[in-house]
């Protein structure tokens, strides 16, 4: 697998350099949900960007980054910030979720995108690793961020996706929800010593599978002790509802 090439979040602020990369936009013609994390259930709009600082071996968007794969030139467009928002603008959804990959590699470019929606009446929730701390810009009303650091389980490396100092950031916050993916009770073990040692709450861990059966298999072996431990749980509505088709 390769990684994305690097991104300059430091372009010169002129509507060109203010492009950002693009997976794809979804909701609007098509409406969905969000299906994981506090919002589960709520009416939707997916803003998903390209490009992530991770290469995690059960990613269900490697189209966003695993070149080894998929062709860029095919997985991602480039769009204004005033584009994006023209269109998250045309729904009358009032949550916007942005997504990726990995966002935040985006954020000095998010900055225009966020502050629109929050002026068209939106909320927005970014879905993030964990590894970059938010832009002060960004930590912002009407913005929460779905923090989902990713465990060695999870096919990656947890010197690379576990970043201390960015977590905490998060944490420090208040802004901030922890979703862990997790397959076992030894996951939530290792969830547990993550979240004991950088502070990190509310805990939300989410049963990983891309197919109902394995979703409900994985709920069974972790529900007892998720309750056990006073954590949120959640599930993957859209999985459920949509076979985790693309767009929905």
């Amino acid at each position: 697998m390769t990684p994305s090439e690097p991104i300059d979040i430091n372009s010169a602020a002129s509507d060109a350099a203010l492009r950002l990369i693009v997976a794809e936009c979804f909701g609007v013609e098509v409406p969905t949900f969000q299906g994981e994390g506090p919002s589960c259930g709520h009416p939707a709009l997916f803003i998903r960007l390209s490009r992530c600082n991770l290469t995690c071996a059960k990613c269900d968007t490697k189209y966003t980054w695993d070149w080894s794969q998929f062709d860029p030139r095919k997985e991602s467009t480039k769009r204004t910030a005033a584009d994006l928002v023209a269109w998250a603008t045309s729904s009358p959804v009032e949550l916007v979720v942005i997504t990726g990959g990995e966002p935040l590699l985006q954020q000095a470019r998010l900055v225009s995108v966020v502050r629109g929606l929050i002026a068209a009446g939106k909320r927005v929730e970014f879905e993030t690793n964990g590894t970059i701390a938010p832009a002060p810009e960004l930590v912002a009303h009407g913005v929460r961020f779905n923090v989902s650091p990713k465990l060695a389980s999870f096919g990656v490396r947890e010197n690379k996706s576990i970043v201390p100092a960015a977590l905490e950031a998060f944490a420090a916050s208040g802004r901030a929800a922890f979703k862990f993916v997790a397959s076992t009770v030894a996951d939530l073990d290792r969830i547990a010593e993550l979240t004991d040692t950088h502070r990190l709450a509310p805990v939300w861990v989410m049963p990983e599978g891309t197919t109902a059966d394995a979703i409900t298999a994985t709920t069974r072996v972790l529900a007892d002790a998720v309750a056990t431990r006073h954590w949120h749980f959640t599930t993957r509505l859209h999985v459920l509802a949509f076979a985790d088709a693309r767009g929905r």
